[in-house]
């Protein structure tokens, strides 16, 4: 039997991963609130937030406040590219969600193929934003990078509750996602709010790489690990609420953690799904969802 301070370690560490997993959901409720889409290349946001930082911090030799700045626009720029390339011209056709999916999954392929030729299949990582020694609680150590990760976690998603609440565009997204029609006949700009909706989702991807990626690596071929990661953490939130998709990433996050300390590491990804499979048949509206 495993310590209590082993642990409560992998504990923290399993909220610090969860962390990223909500905010890779909330990626995907920023484009279904928006939308109605399912956006399954939101895993590839993340790959390309932390492989773009790297590369410009090794090969362009910027600081690191610049390079994850950059690599954030850069990140979201190829989010609305994929909304005018591969999403517009579906939903302006009224395509299905299968389609719909079907469409973005092939668009992260072709990334992922593009970024294995450009920067090969070797991981990469970067030093953390701070060299400061871990924090001691008891026997538990907390790091610098996931203090980081917590924090702006936690900002972020208590600034798209606000936007979604207070702004007009925001509203203006929801109201999109409600019924598109409807909301061009009030004067809304329906394709802006949906090229939008993917530049804001795919900063919030980038986002999430550039923080995962000191505490454990980036390659061409995690964008579907975190994508399906993601999916799961906003539908046991409830899809398409920001702060339920936050709430379910912790919750996926610790729940894998829990399995490696009882099981090992082959169990994580058997978690993952359990706990899916427990919601969709107990609760399939997740936690603040509303059932239909």
């Amino acid at each position: 039997m495993p310590d209590a301070t082993f642990v409560l370690q992998t504990l923290v560490s399993g909220i610090g991963t969860g962390c990223i997993y909500g905010l890779i959901g909330i990626g995907f409720c920023v484009i279904y609130n928006a939308s109605g889409i399912v956006n399954f290349a939101q895993g590839m946001f993340v790959m390309l937030g932390g492989m773009l930082t790297h590369v410009l911090l090794t090969r362009a030799g910027l600081p690191l406040p610049l390079a994850t700045l950059l690599a954030i626009v850069i990140v979201a720029l190829a989010g609305i590219a994929i909304e005018r390339l591969v999403v517009r011209p579906l939903w302006q056709r009224n395509a299905t969600m299968f389609v719909m999916i079907l469409a973005t999954l092939a668009a992260q392929i072709v990334i992922e193929r593009f970024t294995l030729i450009v920067a090969g299949d070797q991981p990469r990582t970067f030093a953390g934003f701070s060299e400061a020694p871990p924090f001691k609680i008891g026997g538990i150590a907390i790091s610098v990078q996931l203090l980081c990760i917590a924090l702006i976690s936690l900002l972020l998603v208590a600034g798209l509750a606000l936007f979604f609440a207070r702004t007009r565009t925001g509203r203006a997204m929801r109201a999109c996602a409600i019924n598109r029609e409807a909301a061009a006949l009030q004067g809304i700009p329906v394709a802006r709010m949906l090229g939008f909706s993917f530049a804001l989702s795919a900063a919030l991807g980038a986002v999430a790489g550039i923080l995962i990626t000191p505490t454990q690596y980036t390659a061409f071929n995690v964008g579907v690990p975190f994508a399906i990661s993601g999916f799961i953490a906003a539908i046991l939130g409830g899809f398409g609420s920001a702060g339920g998709a936050f709430a379910g990433g912790i919750m996926l996050g610790v729940a894998q953690a829990a399995a490696i300390v009882t099981f090992g590491a082959g169990f994580k990804n058997v978690a993952a799904l359990s706990i899916l499979l427990v919601f969709l048949l107990a609760r399939p509206a997740g936690l603040f969802g509303k059932p239909q």
